[in-house]
């Protein structure tokens, strides 16, 4: 076993830390089980062997007896597989449980650039199918282990006690069925890890087909989806016979030797009773032991595929899990308190992880506390990216940002972004209630406070003429609203937050006329009195900054009022006059 395989199982098993007494109760309930099964063979022994040859009132006598031991025992079995089937899998599915709490957790703590090269469909599989799969393993695995032992062991020992020639005729096959499932473990392995990759595609290709279906029926391009995903449909499938090929050499395989084992059992012991060497009634306790024997085994080999399936699962959980967040509080970070707002890149360089090209170069930029400015340039000059190093969506790879004084990096991630509000041109809104949107920045605010922010965010009126006001349902991502509704809840949502620094993302190009005019009021509005940065797409709706700053891919080329830009005759001339 590899260092990296030992490392996964013992993580693995450390899933078991919170219910050790239920885990083990669950092992004592498969021992029970396991005696149970090796007992009730003897009894069949005791009654063809010596019971018979017995006086007719002594054969009733102890058959009573028999009778009465037996149900006993089956009784306890079948309290005894109750608890396995009932409490543990109720232990598997706190694991799960826990597991699924953890890689959500984690994944909340990921960067923007991670999920820049994510898919949220292959996400989702590792959170649901393949946890699933793995609390299987660690529900089911350990249980049938100790099962499979015990019975193998027990009607070993008992199965030599019987005849010893019998059961070395039977043990003879083992080390080739052993030689012969060990083969097929790698390949069968690596397959279903690949069915794994493939489904998570399937996945991703699915949440994608169904997020974008309005794309989809405005071109009907219906058909070339369907043909999309027949590829991955395809793929997948192909996966599957490959997997299902060696899976079922392994299980024919399997088959055939443990009957091999019963068949050359049968003919040993006719050959012993020819001989004078075995009596019919061990040859028939034999057989039934011989079943007792096999089945463990036959459940080794279900458990070979359970554990493929688990363990690659695990495999996918644990490589998600060992992504370290690249944005993290440092040992030493501190909240911020008494926020003003003073903003300064000093030298700022960046270029994401997989980029050749630095998107900043050496941006040096003071932005004084309450002072409303706008970025303006050419698609892809750092806009955006500028912006989103101030709440730490990515950090700097060169120089550094700072607030009020302080480096973002000494401040918590927490407390940075708690004063840092952000109104973006793609307005996210979570499948739920009006109410329930607003409310989301603020947790914990008052009915009152959230009507407050509507009406700062000119969205009270809209709201209350929806059906059922406050508390009707938006839909998934706000498909029931238009865009400035959907932009003005977004506005109420940072309103309630309250914070000291502002970021509008091109916040109304998306916007018709009207709608624009009536966000733009709700950001001027929401903008008083704090740091505001604004991202315009549209040049008239920033004519009234106090700086406009024109980014270009050397940096900041221009900066000035509207009136001195113009008056300059430079880029920002250029922009303004071609979209005016």
């Amino acid at each position: 076993m590899s260092k990296a395989k030992y490392g996964d199982i013992k993580k693995m098993i450390s899933y078991y830390g919170p219910y050790k007494g239920m885990f083990i109760a669950d092992m004592i309930c498969a021992t029970v089980s396991a005696a149970i099964a090796l007992a009730l063979p003897l009894a069949v022994r005791y009654v063809t062997s010596t019971l018979i040859y017995k006086e007719s009132s002594v054969i009733i006598a102890e058959t009573l007896k028999i009778a009465v031991l037996l149900i006993a025992m089956l009784v306890v079995d079948a309290g005894a597989k109750f608890f396995i089937g009932n409490y543990g899998h109720v232990m598997g599915a706190k694991i799960e449980y826990n597991m699924r709490a953890e890689i959500f957790d984690h994944m909340q703590k990921l960067s923007f650039s991670f999920y820049d090269d994510a898919k949220v469909g292959q996400l989702m599989s590792r959170i649901t199918t393949d946890l699933f799969d793995i609390t299987e393993l660690l529900h089911h695995g350990p249980e049938n282990i100790i099962l499979s032992i015990l019975k193998i062991l027990g009607a070993l020992f008992i199965l030599l006690g019987i005849n010893v020639y019998l059961a070395l005729a039977a043990f003879v096959i083992l080390p080739f069925m052993f030689w012969f499932a060990k083969s097929l473990n790698g390949k069968m392995r690596a397959t279903f890890k690949s069915n794994r990759q493939r489904i998570a595609e399937i996945n991703g290709q699915i949440e994608d087909n169904l997020s974008g279906i309005r794309v989809v029926k405005s071109f009907a391009n219906e058909d070339i989806e369907n043909q999309k995903f027949k590829i991955g449909n395809d793929n997948f499938l192909s996966s599957k016979k490959e997997n299902y090929k060696y899976l079922g050499a392994f299980q024919s395989g399997v088959g055939f030797f443990t009957t091999l084992i019963q068949v050359t059992v049968i003919i040993t012991g006719a050959l012993l009773i020819g001989y004078n060497k075995l009596n019919v009634s061990d040859l028939v306790t034999f057989l039934l032991y011989i079943g007792v024997f096999t089945e463990p085994i036959r459940t080794l080999v279900d458990f070979t595929e359970q554990f493929q399936n688990g363990y690659t699962g695990f495999e996918r959980f644990r490589e998600i899990m060992n992504i370290e967040p690249d944005i993290a509080d440092s040992p030493d970070a501190t909240d911020i308190q008494n926020v003003r707002g003073d903003i300064k890149f000093d030298n700022v360089s960046f270029k994401y992880s997989d980029a050749v090209e630095t998107v900043l170069n050496h941006v040096t930029l003071d932005i004084k506390a309450g002072s409303y400015t706008a970025l303006v340039g050419s698609s892809g000059a750092g806009k955006t990216t500028l912006c989103s190093l101030i709440p730490r969506f990515y950090d700097v790879t060169g120089g550094s940002v700072s607030i009020d004084g302080r480096d973002i990096r000494t401040i918590k991630l927490k407390s940075l972004r708690d004063n840092i509000g952000v109104v973006q041109q793609d307005v996210y809104l979570f499948a739920g209630t009006v109410y329930e949107n607003i409310a989301y920045g603020k947790p914990g605010a008052t009915r009152e406070e959230v009507i407050s922010a509507a009406k700062n965010a000119n969205a009270h009126e809209f709201i209350m003429s929806l059906p059922n006001g406050y508390d009707t349902d938006i839909g998934q991502r706000g498909i029931k609203l238009s865009g400035g509704q959907k932009q003005r809840l977004s506005i109420a949502r940072v309103f309630l937050k309250n914070p000291s620094i502002l970021i509008f993302d091109e916040a109304t190009s998306a916007l018709d006329n009207e709608s624009e005019h009536v966000v733009k009021e709700s950001l001027e509005k929401l903008a008083h009195g704090r740091t505001t940065l604004v991202i315009a797409h549209r040049l008239t709706t920033i004519r009234n900054a106090e700086r406009i700053l024109v980014l270009t891919e050397e940096g900041i080329a221009e900066s000035g009022t509207h009136e001195e830009l113009l008056a300059l005759g430079g880029i920002y001339e250029k922009l303004y006059n071609m979209h005016a």
